[in-house]
């Protein structure tokens, strides 16, 4: 899903220049090329948010109030792997038979012959597939926000976007954003275990955004979750609920463990796996004010899944894309806004001991133990 609709999942990058409506023109210089040029080769290119073929990159159709709103769109053509699985065989078949082979399997590299010569067949007569990624410019942030979640889409999406706008955009994830925001550097901090366990040891790394999801879970269950977002505001409230993973990462391998049936972040396990050592890595986190809600798979390294935003009131288009981008503003400034509250904390070694302690004995009510 794009931004303009449905539930949307993404990812924040900074900018370190500000733009402006014209960015659209670079966007259009860089636009998809024709289809029907595709080969044997991917091709890609932005063309605006309504779909995977309108290539009508103008302010027109592109910029809406703050925003440009477009998506990075890759063709290729593939092969099903059943089908080329099956041609593969079948010529394997021909060629035993030709070769009087009647057990066993050809040699290697006849095979590797046969499956470059059936690739090279098949491959001009596949239908184009078309992905897309969706891409926002927040001209008023300084912002981009890309429904790159994979290390993979990242790849693609950053260096193409340098491409075109010049500038390379930096990943928002837990590190990224503690220096900018507090200049809290994760190298500098203390590892940590929020087990009172003495058999518990601290990951071999530091992980800020598992700290941060833990503690949060801790602050909404022991301080309420309430907060004042604006003067003249209802108040907010948040809630942390399953689907919830757990990670911890030692001497011994990585190890994790996923909740989510019932009330995972309830339950006993909740607690065991706190009491291990492990922290959370992964959780749905519900933002509710007056009527509005929110809703978001929050991961450690601070990527957005499945979020799901308050209804809109606008009836044009424009309007409605304007009035979603602000609710994921909404979103994105509790979820930062609450991560500046820890890191006073985390950066501050006397404050994190005893937030520390506090924690210990909240891990070992949760357990049971």
């Amino acid at each position: 899903m794009g931004f303009d609709h449905g539930s949307v999942s993404f990812r924040m990058f900074y900018l370190s220049k500000e733009f402006g409506p014209s960015l659209v023109n670079r966007f259009a210089s860089h636009a998809a090329p024709p289809i029907d040029s595709l080969g044997s080769e991917p091709i890609q290119g932005w063309v605006a948010g309504q779909h995977l073929l309108d290539t009508r990159l103008t302010e027109e159709n592109c910029v809406f109030g703050g925003y440009l709103h477009a998506t990075l769109m890759r063709a290729e053509k593939k092969i099903p792997e059943a089908l080329l699985r099956a041609h593969c065989r079948i010529e394997e078949e021909v060629q035993m038979r030709a070769r009087d082979i009647n057990t066993g399997a050809l040699p290697r590299a006849a095979r590797s012959e046969i499956h470059e010569e059936i690739v090279a067949r098949l491959l001009p007569t596949m239908p184009p597939t078309l992905t897309g990624l969706p891409v926002v410019v927040d001209f008023r942030n300084d912002l981009v926000l890309a429904g790159a979640m994979s290390d993979v889409q990242i790849e693609r999406f950053s260096p193409f976007f340098r491409e075109t706008a010049g500038v390379l955009p930096m990943v928002v994830n837990a590190e990224t954003a503690a220096l900018k925001r507090k200049q809290v550097n994760g190298r500098d901090v203390s590892r940590t275990t929020f087990s009172p366990d003495p058999a518990a040891i601290p990951d071999d790394e530091v992980s800020l955004g598992m700290d941060f999801l833990t503690w949060l879970w801790w602050w909404w269950e022991v301080e309420g979750g309430k907060f004042q977002m604006e003067r003249g505001q209802p108040p907010a409230e948040i809630m942390l609920e399953g689907p919830a993973t757990f990670f911890h990462e030692g001497g011994s391998g990585a190890h994790e463990t996923v909740l989510r049936k019932g009330a995972p972040l309830d339950s006993r396990e909740a607690g065991i796996a706190l009491w291990t050592g492990k922290r959370l890595r992964r959780v749905k986190l519900t933002l509710a004010r007056g009527d509005d809600i929110w809703s978001a798979v929050v991961d450690a390294d601070f990527g957005f899944r499945a979020v799901k935003l308050p209804k809109t009131e606008q009836v044009d288009a424009s309007g409605r894309f304007q009035e979603r981008m602000l609710h994921i503003e909404t979103l994105t400034t509790v979820f930062l806004g609450l991560y500046d509250q820890f890191l006073g904390i985390r950066g501050n070694p006397a404050a994190w001991k005893k937030n520390v302690t506090a924690m210990h004995t909240w891990v070992s009510k949760r357990a049971q133990v």
